[in-house]
C-alpha cells in the first residue's frame, strides 16, 4: 500500500491552513491519504488574524473557530516557534516531505518614497499594527506623543490605524489587548486623525462594514468635506459594478452632509489629496504637504498644482505591505512575490521549481480579505496533487515522520505544538478571567513558549 503524500506547509496562518484543509478535503486525502506538517516562526498559529487584525474587530478574529477545525485533524502537526531557514532549511524540508509549501505571508511595510519618510514621528503602519497586536519580537513601547495624525492609504490597515489612534484606551479593554499595549495607549495624546487618499470615494479601498464601525465609538466624530465627494464617468461605472464600492461611497456621503457633533476625538477622511512630502525640522515631523488631485474621467486623477500644508506631528505609511524575501526561492522585488505559475514556484529559467509552491500574500501580493486566501490555496494544492500524479514529484523514500521531531530536538529547537497552543490559549483565558475580560494576548517569547510547554 503505497505511504501518505508528506507534504510541509511554512507558515500556519490562514493561507498555509486553508492548504492544508484544501489537501485534507482532496481525493488523495482518501487514498493514498496526505500527511502534513505546519512549520510556523511564532510560538503560535494563525499568523495575520493574530498579529495582524486590530484587536476591536473580534468578528473577524472568528475565523480563528474555523482555522481550529482543521488544526484538530489527525493528518496534521504544528510545529511552532520554527524559523525558516535559520532552523530548518530548504534542503532540510526536502530531506523530510514530498512537497513544500510556502505560505509565509508579508508583514513589512512597503516602501513610500517621498521626502521625509525617514523622519522621527514617520511610522510604517505595519510597525504599529504589529505593537498594538503583541508581536512578541516588536519593542514594547510606542510614541504616542503627536496631538495630530496623519494616515495615508484608503485600505482596510489605514482604517484600523486610524482608529486605534482615536479611540480611548480603555474602549479596548473588552478586547484581548495586551497589559502594555492598553498602559500605551492610555498615554496617547492624539486628539486629531487625518486620513489622507490620492484618489476618490469611488476608489477607496475600504470594506464597508469597517467603514461604518468607525462612527461606533462614542468618542469619534467622523468628518467628510462635502467638497470631496466627486465623480467621474470611470467613478461612475465602478459603482454600478462594484456593490462594495457603491455602499462604500454611499457612506461617505452621507457623513459628508451631516452636522459635525461633539464627539472629543476627530477623525477627518479627506480625498483628492497626494502626499508629496512629510515635513521635518530638527529631524522630527512637523507637517504633511499634498496636492489637490482631481479625477480625469476615468477613474484616475491628475495633480492640479495646488499644495496644502497640513499641521500634523506624526505620519503613519497605511500604503501596503510587503513580504520577505525567502532564501533558495526566486523573489521579485517590485511585486514583493515569490514568482509563480498557478502556485507553482519558477525557477530563473521559467521551468518549475520541482517540488515547491507558494500560497497567499507570498503568491500573489497583500491584496484582498482573508477569505480571498481559499482560491490561492485550492489553486496551490490542484497544482501539487497534479504533480504528484503525474510523476513530478520527486518520490524518493522518506524517513518516518518522527525523524523530522528528532531533527527539531537535536538542533536545539524549542518547537511548541497544537496541544501547546491549547495550553497557551486556556493560560490567556485565565489571564482575561482574573480582570474580567475574555482573553489577555501574552507577549513575551520566552512567557509564550513557558506557557505552551514548549
Amino acid at each position: 500500500m503505497p505511504r501518505p503524500i508528506r507534504v510541509a506547509i511554512v507558515g500556519a496562518g490562514p493561507a498555509g491552513i486553508y492548504a492544508a484543509d484544501a489537501l485534507m478535503k482532496s481525493d488523495a486525502a482518501q487514498e493514498p491519504g496526505v500527511s502534513i506538517d505546519l512549520f510556523e516562526r511564532m510560538p503560535a498559529p494563525f499568523g495575520l488574524i493574530r498579529y495582524g487584525v486590530a484587536p476591536d474587530h473580534p468578528r473577524i478574529k472568528g475565523i480563528v473557530t474555523a482555522l481550529h477545525q482543521v488544526l484538530d485533524k489527525p493528518q496534521l502537526r504544528l510545529f511552532g516557534n520554527v524559523d525558516y531557514p535559520a532552523d530548518i532549511t530548504l534542503d532540510e524540508l526536502h530531506s523530510f516531505y514530498d512537497a513544500v509549501v510556502f505560505s509565509t505571508g508579508a508583514m513589512a511595510d512597503r516602501a513610500l518614497d517621498i521626502p521625509g519618510s525617514e523622519l522621527d514621528g514617520s511610522y510604517g503602519a505595519a510597525d504599529f499594527v504589529s505593537w498594538y497586536d503583541g508581536h512578541p519580537d516588536v519593542p514594547r513601547t510606542w510614541p504616542l506623543e503627536a496631538e495630530k495624525v496623519a494616515v495615508l492609504g484608503v485600505g482596510n490597515v489605514a482604517l484600523d490605524v486610524a482608529r486605534i489612534l482615536a479611540k480611548t484606551a480603555d474602549e479596548l479593554l473588552p478586547t484581548d489587548i495586551p497589559a502594555n499595549v492598553h498602559a500605551g495607549l492610555a498615554q496617547n495624546k492624539a486628539v486629531e486623525v487625518h486620513v489622507f487618499g490620492r484618489r476618490g470615494p469611488a476608489q477607496a479601498k475600504f470594506s464597508p462594514m469597517e467603514l461604518r464601525e468607525l462612527d461606533h465609538s462614542p468618542t469619534i466624530e467622523v468628518i467628510v468635506n462635502p467638497e470631496d465627494i466627486d465623480y467621474d464617468e470611470g467613478s461612475i461605472s465602478t459603482r454600478r459594478g462594484n456593490k462594495q464600492a457603491d455602499m462604500v461611497a454611499s457612506t461617505l456621503e452621507n457623513w459628508a452632509i451631516r452636522d459635525v457633533g461633539d464627539r472629543p476625538h476627530k477623525l477627518f477622511l479627506h480625498f483628492f489629496e497626494s502626499p508629496q512630502e512629510i515635513v521635518g525640522a530638527d529631524g522630527r515631523v512637523v507637517g504633511l504637504r499634498t496636492e489637490r488631485t482631481e479625477l480625469d474621467g476615468t477613474g484616475n486623477v491628475r495633480g492640479t498644482g495646488n499644495v496644502t500644508d497640513w499641521d500634523v506631528q506624526a505620519v503613519y505609511r497605511a500604503v501596503g505591505y510587503y513580504s520577505d524575501e525567502l532564501p533558495k526561492l526566486p523573489f521579485d522585488p517590485a511585486s514583493g512575490t515569490v514568482p509563480n505559475r498557478a502556485g507553482r514556484v519558477l525557477a530563473a529559467d521559467d521551468s518549475h521549481q520541482t517540488a515547491v509552491y507558494v500560497t497567499g500574500w507570498i503568491k500573489r501580493g497583500p491584496v484582498g480579505l482573508i477569505g480571498h486566501t481559499k482560491g490561492d490555496a485550492n489553486e496551490t494544492v490542484a497544482c501539487l496533487l497534479d504533480d504528484h500524479a503525474n510523476g513530478r514529484l520527486p518520490g524518493a523514500e522518506l524517513p518516518e515522520p518522527e525523524a523530522v521531531t528528532a531533527f527539531l530536538e537535536q538542533r536545539g529547537v524549542r518547537y511548541t505544538t497544537w496541544d501547546g497552543w491549547h495550553r497557551l490559549d486556556a493560560h490567556e483565558r485565565a489571564l482575561g478571567e482574573a480582570e474580567g475580560r475574555e482573553r489577555i494576548k501574552v507577549v513575551e517569547r520566552e512567557s509564550m513558549l513557558r506557557a505552551s510547554g514548549a
